[in-house]
């Protein structure tokens, strides 16, 4: 099955320029976003084409890309006569970007197999600028075929795609992903906080250290804006706490211990707090003024 006519379900910070990709790659992309201006918007720069519903902008699509908050938001798209279950082809491929459980994932799978469409979970990593630069590392759970089928499109805005293992693995290690990603701000917010406070100059601190062992995705793209206390550059404080809960709650059923994790949470609570709902992830650094 060679794929031409792709969906794209949720059009928010990350999912409007991945969807903006396929288009650019020749693809026959319908979108559709709960909030319709959102869609308009997409269609007047890309010039493809939207739908009113899910079920609607999926009826004709091999391959459908869902991009939404949370586990509820999946099932508002997924279910009822106007969700992507009930109007979907046969043999349809439906590939879930959202970073939610591996519960809802494991769900899907099985709901698919009975139906016979294919499922796989394949939440994203690289932030805004990577999804706008078409540089996203994708992280997935699945079955080979539909995997392999899916790549020529994925490709279109993923730089590292990588079948881990069966349905969940894709979210399994969207959470290890975050887990490291929480631990790396609060390490870097300490380090610069602690390079001012001692009134060095931090662009040749960073110049030295970035390219030995300190070396992050983090300190390459955040040191400047941490320095300069700003903080709208990515993804937002209340976005990591959710994903953190779903961390928390895939531990306790593993028996899994994460110590860092949970004091970090605390931190971005307190972000919160200040008034920090909407700053990003590398707002840690201003608990630390």
């Amino acid at each position: 099955m060679t794929i031409q006519n792709v969906t794209f379900i949720g059009l928010g910070v990350m999912g409007f320029p991945m969807a903006g990709h396929l288009k650019n790659n020749n693809f026959n992309v319908t979108v559709y976003n709960r909030t319709n201006s959102k869609s308009e918007k997409w269609v007047k720069k890309y010039k493809g084409s939207s739908e009113s519903t899910p079920g609607k902008a999926s009826q004709n699509s091999e391959l459908i890309f869902t991009c939404v908050g949370r586990d509820d938001d999946l099932r508002e798209v997924m279910e009822g006569d106007n969700g992507v279950l009930k109007n979907v082809k046969d043999n349809s491929i439906i590939v879930d970007h959202t970073t939610a459980s591996a519960n809802i994932a494991k769900e899907y799978f099985d709901i698919c197999k009975k139906r016979n469409l294919h499922f796989l979970d394949a939440p994203i990593s690289g932030g805004q600028a990577g999804a706008e630069n078409g540089k996203l590392s994708i992280m997935i759970g699945g079955e080979q075929e539909p995997y392999e089928k899916a790549i020529p499109v994925l490709k279109s805005y993923g730089k590292a795609i990588e079948l881990i293992g069966p349905s969940g693995s894709g979210q399994l290690t969207k959470m290890i992903n975050q887990i490291c990603i929480a631990g790396l701000v609060q390490g870097l917010s300490e380090a610069l906080a602690f390079g001012k406070k001692s009134k060095l100059n931090m662009e040749k601190v960073l110049n030295v250290i970035s390219k030995g062992a300190a070396q992050s995705w983090q300190m390459e793209n955040r040191y400047k804006t941490m320095l300069e206390d700003k903080f709208d550059f990515g993804f937002a404080v209340d976005w990591m706490r959710k994903d953190l809960s779903i961390c928390f709650e895939e531990a306790k059923k593993n028996n899994a211990k994460l110590p860092i994790t949970e004091i970090i949470d605390k931190y971005y609570s307190e972000v919160q707090q200040n008034g920090g709902k909407r700053w990003d992830t590398s707002s840690l650094i201003s608990l630390l003024k």
